[in-house]
């Protein structure tokens, strides 16, 4: 056999306890042959010399955005104004694309006061202006778009509506109220979504990702087309994704009675179909909002506040999505961020298992950013995965800090304790919210410092390979593919990524400095800035 690339004198990190270090690896036709001795005298095609470069298993982000990413890396932004008045001239001068508008980058807490729809006003009152808040959670429109919404939308007390003192809707909007607006916009084209997710990929690649998990497709707050699948298929994808369905597409169903399935998507299709380059992962599942919009659902309310969140939709909704999905045979991806959500979802998937017991059912919960103690021990019975979003808390730690108060602070994006239960923990991105980068987040779970230097979580501090786990072996485990990603062995698929320096022994606050020198696919360098 001549192997297509044999990998020399280098540090390779496998991420497998059995046989954690190696110096060389071979590869044939995307697959890892073997380490050191198992590929000795073995000629190849392509030698590739390290010269002590540090080698990992690519990066796996669990909980992403491809086609949101892309989209926001081309629409224009503005998240570097701090004051009201610069949004509305920079807004000017842009020129609105088929009647609309459209804006990303939006954060209240950074500007002199909230963005409103006088406004936006200023900028347009005869085009759609719609200004998306970064969580994904939230969004700013103008006069014009308000106009457009049905009247119960914005009926006075409406969930997810801001109204000022005369009782008039000032144009936030959020959750189901925002989803009223991207109504009037959607669909996107395959075409054009088909180009924001190889943007997005491509911001994978340079941050040494390999495998993305997409978290929604064909509806809820994510999905930008009925005809979204399509857009993944129009193109070779340059890393591996796992698609999560929206929970939207079940359906009443009448199959065979021993099947026992009531609801399910087109053609019985549930997670794990597909191939190693796209297939199907969770059934995603929102059931509330999230920390920078002040949505996520808490049992007590934000500081200094009465809001306590809210729900995402009725809970006996929510509820049969969680059950009939389970039935039907997919992993679930419930997202929930405030701890009253995580009760919901705990609850919910216990009676799932009750109803119909699965082995290995692996479902998660998406963020779990607020776990109270008395949860702990509930989601570890269950086997649930917590899929964290480190990086939420380097960039908005002292906001979420504030938010919470000083008694829940520890309870944010926990780590060790999940750890200390035998919780399996997988790391991502959430991106385009945060950076998507996962050495930032590494760096982040073992220092647990926000960007402006203060402690958040102190004792959830957890190792470096922990840590790199999370984004290796764990998220692996995670979206099902642990039997060919997240550990370099023979027969595993050739997706490395390649650093300068050892997370291990540089100086941890220096771990999201480390440069990617290149991420390998399938055996192949798709990103290769050293030029190897």
């Amino acid at each position: 056999m001549i192997l297509d690339l044999l990998l020399v004198r280098g540090r390779i990190l496998t991420m497998d306890p059995e046989r954690p270090v190696a110096a060389s690896a071979g590869v044939w036709r995307g697959r890892v042959v073997g380490l050191d001795e198992e590929v000795d005298g073995f000629d190849a095609v392509r030698v590739v010399d390290l010269d002590g470069a540090v080698v990992l298993p690519g990066f796996l982000d669990a909980h992403t955005h491809l086609a949101w990413a892309g989209r926001a890396s081309v629409t224009l932004d503005v998240s570097a104004c701090r004051r009201v008045d610069e949004i509305v001239t920079l807004l000017r001068a842009a020129t609105p694309t088929g009647g609309w508008l459209e804006v990303s980058g939006y954060d209240h807490r950074v500007l002199d006061r909230p963005l409103t729809a006088a406004d936006l006003d200023r900028v347009s009152r005869e085009h759609r202006v719609y200004v998306q808040d970064r969580s994904g959670h939230a969004c700013v429109v103008n006069s014009h778009l308000l106009a457009e919404l049905p009247a119960h939308v914005l009926a006075p007390g409406a969930p997810g509506v801001s109204f000022d003192d005369d009782g008039d809707p000032t144009g936030g909007l959020a959750e189901s109220a925002q989803t009223a607006v991207r109504t009037l916009r959607l669909p996107y084209s395959v075409e054009e979504i088909a180009g924001h997710v190889a943007l997005g990929a491509r911001q994978c690649l340079e941050q040494g990702v390999t495998f993305a998990a997409e978290a929604g497709v064909g509806g809820g707050l994510i999905g930008t087309s009925p005809l979204e699948v399509a857009a993944y298929q129009r193109n070779r994808l340059p890393i591996r994704v796992q698609l999560m369905v929206s929970a939207d597409l079940l359906h009443p169903v009448v199959g065979h009675a021993d099947d026992r399935i009531t609801r399910s998507v087109d053609l019985g299709l549930h997670t794990g179909f597909g191939g190693d380059r796209l297939s199907l992962g969770a059934l995603k599942v929102f059931t509330d909002g999230g920390m920078m919009a002040r949505t996520a659902a808490l049992t007590e309310p934000y500081e200094g506040t009465a809001n306590s969140g809210q729900l995402q939709d009725d809970p006996e909704h929510m509820r049969a999505a969680i059950l009939d999905g389970h039935a039907a045979g997919w992993q679930l991806a419930v997202h929930a961020i405030g701890d009253r959500a995580v009760d919901f979802a705990l609850e919910s998937l216990e009676e799932a298992q009750r109803l119909r017991p699965r082995s290995d059912a692996r479902h998660r919960v998406e963020h779990c950013g607020l776990v109270r103690p008395d949860q702990l021990d509930r989601i570890a019975a269950l086997g649930v995965i917590p899929v964290v979003q480190p990086t939420f808390l380097w960039a908005s730690g002292d906001d979420y800090a504030t938010i919470m108060g000083p008694h829940r602070t520890p309870w944010m994006y926990r780590g060790k304790a999940f750890l200390d239960r035998g919780i399996t923990i997988a790391g991502s991105s959430d991106r385009p919210v945060t950076e998507g980068a996962p050495l930032r987040a590494i760096q982040f779970m073992v220092e647990r410092r926000s960007s402006g230097g203060a402690p958040v979580g102190l004792d959830e501090a957890i190792t470096v390979d922990q840590a790199l786990a999370a984004y290796t072996r764990d998220a692996a485990y995670a979206c099902r593919v642990e039997d060919k990603l997240g550990t370099m062995a023979a027969g595993k698929l050739a997706d490395f990524t390649i650093l300068a320096d050892d997370p291990h022994t540089v100086e941890v606050a220096r771990i999201n400095a480390i440069p990617v020198l290149a991420t390998v696919v399938d055996g192949e360098f798709s990103h290769n800035p050293a030029d190897f």
